[in-house]
């Protein structure tokens, strides 16, 4: 077991079947981890009903009420290293995403250097398809912001298409992340890197949900705010490194320098 795609939902019946044929259609050995939460439209059952065609590939994590976005994240996390996976993924339901970039993301992790691979609106080949102005310029400034308050190296920190190796996410401790909405991507980058985790940037076209509501809010948005403001103070005046690192592999060598790439 090597590759495992964890996709968080929350009324997706729309988009749910499609996007596991076109995760499986690949062909390329990726698993897949649905975590639902509780979904009034009966997108977990969908997913039960898909189960049978896929033997062993596809797995669903049911949580009772909506839960936010991050937890989904953590609690499928934990639940991938547990299953000794060795390349994890995190990306939205509805192609926003395309399922064709996974294996780029891979690469970048498997062969190209690095620990993390980000799937990047904002390098050189990146960019939008369909996406409202206000949400571009909404992202757009969110990551300006994000590099001018954290200092982190990474151009598109919002990016919600990541790839981790098991190491990044055994070594972080993720009951120590604090936000669970538009933060919750920025702080996974901003750990890693302060850990000296080497982040890759692999453009992407970016493309707005053809069907289902975005879960966006303004109080999404402010944690976005605040939560990078946050980061910045703990950086600091905490030792905001020693709080996110696990205490299992405390004694590891982190003596390399921060590094973040763009392609």
């Amino acid at each position: 077991m090597e590759k495992i795609v964890i996709i968080p939902t929350y009324n997706e019946k729309e988009n749910i079947v499609n996007i596991l044929d076109a995760i499986f259609r690949l062909g390329q050995g990726f698993h897949v981890l649905v975590i639902d939460d509780s979904s009034p439209d009966g997108t977990a059952g969908i997913v039960r009903g898909y189960q049978s065609k896929v033997p062993g590939q596809l797995f669903l994590e049911e949580r009772q009420g909506k839960l936010g976005l991050g937890t989904a994240y953590i609690h499928g996390f934990k639940w991938a290293v547990r299953n000794n996976y060795q390349f994890i993924f995190e990306m939205d339901a509805d192609f926003s995403h395309s399922p064709k970039d996974l294996d780029r993301l891979y690469n970048a992790c498997k062969y190209q250097g690095g620990d993390v691979a980000v799937g990047s609106r904002y390098v050189k080949g990146g960019g939008f398809v369909n996406w409202p102005k206000n949400r571009i310029l909404l992202s757009r400034g969110g990551s300006i912001y994000t590099r001018l308050i954290t200092w982190m190296p990474v151009q598109d920190p919002t990016a919600g298409f990541v790839c981790y190796k098991k190491e990044v996410l055994e070594t972080i401790n993720l009951d120590q992340i604090l936000f669970v909405g538009y933060a919750f991507q920025i702080e996974m980058k901003f750990a890693a890197w302060k850990l000296g985790f080497k982040i890759k940037e692999v453009p992407i076209i970016f493309e707005d949900r053809k069907f289902g509501v975005s879960k966006m809010n303004k109080g999404i948005v402010k944690e976005g705010i605040l939560g990078v403001l946050n980061l910045r103070w703990q950086s600091l005046f905490k030792n905001y490194r020693n709080r996110v690192k696990n205490d299992v592999v405390q004694m590891r060598n982190f003596s390399r320098e921060p590094v973040a790439e763009g392609k």
